[in-house]
């Protein structure tokens, strides 16, 4: 019997849009013979639909569109889509008003729905908000219609993967549907997922996945939504496992993917048949993290800007880093020609960061603009001078001149319909060292969850791999981000001789320290017992407390870590934490 995963790009919301997706890949399996069709987790509206699902006529809309989609795939397959259904009892009984289910969909019909029992409410996702989770072991039976034997397939959807108390060493959750599958005899698992990337989840994802083949002797398709949806990136990388636990197929990493396995019921065995991918080889990835992280911010930035409309970008040069890295992503996401790169320099900028600037976009092939903007300072400083008399300068001067950028960043984007893409590192973000309604307007925060020193390592590794950045560069293909970017001490460049190092720790020491409070929760102890100075610990965590009102208004930033300042961070603003 052949199944095909369908590793499919939705747009959230685009329910006639998604639906013509998953009826061209069913069209396509249908050539080779296809028996089943495997779509991703809610692959009908996209993930996650948050607060649409609020919205009655978009539920109802997706069961109209459930029912066209039935009746014009082909007749000879059936095709699993994930889609929102209605909580009947929800009314009656209590419970919330959706079940997160996936249909079965052939002859024109909806033969069977499986709702998703596990519903996560840590980091990003919030199910519970929405969902009432099944409890049913999803299971049912495929006729083979070569040798009109029934295929017994256990569903999963996401989550319900993730509770395995032998591979983790606890449960989350009272139930294991992994383990109730098993103990149906099924012939074949599969589970339907849109789970987001963060770096080397996949590692984790194909670990756990192996464990559960080899622990139940039952072979496992794994399904993946791959995009990017706001400040969410999902990499793909749909796997096949065989009963042994050898990988059969990985599908390609941030692109999407149509592959075709082939079943064989008496031995419990896959293989591959074919894909339309050329990554799908288990020896075909992402070789490094540094690698994996900026083709995840290319594909980040590549839909956030055509799902919202957007096919041109800017933002401010200054010849830092970190303006270097966003200018390489912005090109390999939308091409050179469609980037264009604002100079602004003061009085305090130097030769060499205008001059490192102009070098980055002639090895990129952007255009370029500039502003210099003293005269604006000076007009500012004359406005405020009767208010500001008989006061020294002081952060204030210095911050008016981000804002300056940032209000003329933010004049060129309405001008021209341009997606202004801000800077700031997560570093920066932590701690504060970001001017609000300055260097912090935009559209996307690109690197909002790439600590500094990532930065860095970055930069490196893409001066190794020039052609990542696509055929539009300039004439320079052997350095993409000029020497100088990289070795200079990091500056804001806002009053004479500045470094980042006058007001903040070495980054290396910082991203340590706040890698182990923000991702690890780490308390001050834990962390000064690994090694840094308590007066730093101390006053990192400070910075970082003191800067949530300013994260509070950012844009949003794409996330690559297990813990971002997005929508999976809920701190408060206005708060005084006692130490204990």
């Amino acid at each position: 019997m052949k199944i095909a995963i369908a590793q499919l790009n939705p747009t959230i919301g685009d329910l006639s849009g998604n639906a013509k997706k998953i009826l061209q890949a069913a069209e396509q399996a249908a050539k080779v013979g296809t028996r089943l069709l495997l779509t991703p987790e809610l692959s009908l509206c996209g993930y996650p639909p948050r607060d649409l699902l609020l919205q009655p006529s978009f539920i109802q809309g997706m069961l109209k569109q459930l029912k066209n989609l039935a009746n014009q795939l082909p007749a000879s397959m059936g095709v699993l889509v994930g889609a929102a259904q209605e909580n009947a009892q929800a009314e009656t009984t209590g419970g919330k008003p959706l079940f997160n289910s996936i249909f079965w969909l052939e002859n024109g019909e909806i033969k069977q729905v499986f709702h998703k029992r596990l519903l996560p409410s840590y980091d990003v996702f919030d199910e519970y908000r929405y969902f009432e989770p099944g409890n049913q072991v999803n299971v049912f039976k495929l006729n083979d219609k070569l040798d009109d034997r029934n295929l017994k397939i256990g569903v999963t959807i996401c989550e319900d993967l993730w509770n395995d108390e032998e591979f983790w060493g606890k449960r989350q959750y009272p139930c294991n549907p992994i383990a109730e599958l098993a103990q149906e005899k099924v012939d074949l698992m599969i589970n339907l997922s849109a789970s987001p990337y963060t770096v080397n989840k996949q590692k984790i994802r194909e670990a756990m996945l192996r464990h559960a083949a080899q622990r139940y002797q039952t072979p496992i398709i794994y399904v993946n939504q791959v995009g990017g949806n706001d400040d969410l990136i999902f990499d793909g990388y749909s796997v096949a496992f065989n009963s042994s636990g050898e990988m059969v197929c990985r599908a390609g990493a941030f692109q999407a993917d149509l592959i075709t396995l082939e079943l064989n019921e008496s031995q419990k065995s896959l293989h591959l048949i074919q894909s339309s991918s050329q990554l799908n080889s288990v020896e075909l990835a992402p070789k490094s993290e540094d690698e994996e992280i900026f083709a995840a911010l290319v594909l980040g930035v590549k839909d956030y800007a055509q799902k919202c409309g957007f096919s041109q970008a800017l933002l401010g040069l200054s010849g830092g880093i970190d303006s270097s890295l966003v200018a390489a992503i912005a090109a390999a996401a939308l091409g050179s020609e469609n980037v264009l790169g604002v100079l602004m320099p003061s009085p305090y900028s130097s030769d060499h960061s205008v001059k490192d600037a102009l070098k980055l976009a002639e090895n990129l092939g952007i255009k370029t603009h500039t502003l210099k903007i003293a005269d604006l300072m000076a007009d500012y400083d004359k406005s405020l001078g009767g208010l500001f008399a008989g006061l020294p300068s002081d952060v204030t001067e210095e911050n008016l001149q981000s804002r300056i950028r940032g209000n003329l960043l933010m004049a060129i984007a309405n001008k021209f319909g341009y997606l202004l893409l801000s800077t700031g590192n997560k570093s920066e973000m932590a701690v504060g060292y970001c001017t609000l309604y300055g260097d912090m307007n935009g559209g996307l925060a690109v690197i909002a969850d790439v600590p500094k020193t990532r930065v860095y390592s970055i930069c490196h590794w893409l001066n190794q791999c020039p052609e990542m950045i696509g055929n539009n560069m300039g004439k320079n293909t052997r350095e993409i981000i000029p020497e100088n970017v990289l070795t200079k001490a990091p500056s804001a460049e806002l009053k004479p001789g500045q470094v980042d190092q006058d007001s903040l720790p070495a980054y290396d020491i910082l991203d340590d320290i706040l890698h182990r409070l923000v991702e690890k929760h780490e308390s001050e102890a834990e962390i000064a017992a690994a090694g840094h100075n308590p007066e730093t610990i101390a006053r990192v965590v400070k910075l970082v407390t003191r800067a949530e009102f300013k994260r509070r208004q950012a844009p949003p930033g794409l996330k690559v870590t297990d813990r971002a300042f997005g929508t999976g961070w809920r701190m408060p603003i206005a708060a005084r934490v006692v130490k204990g």
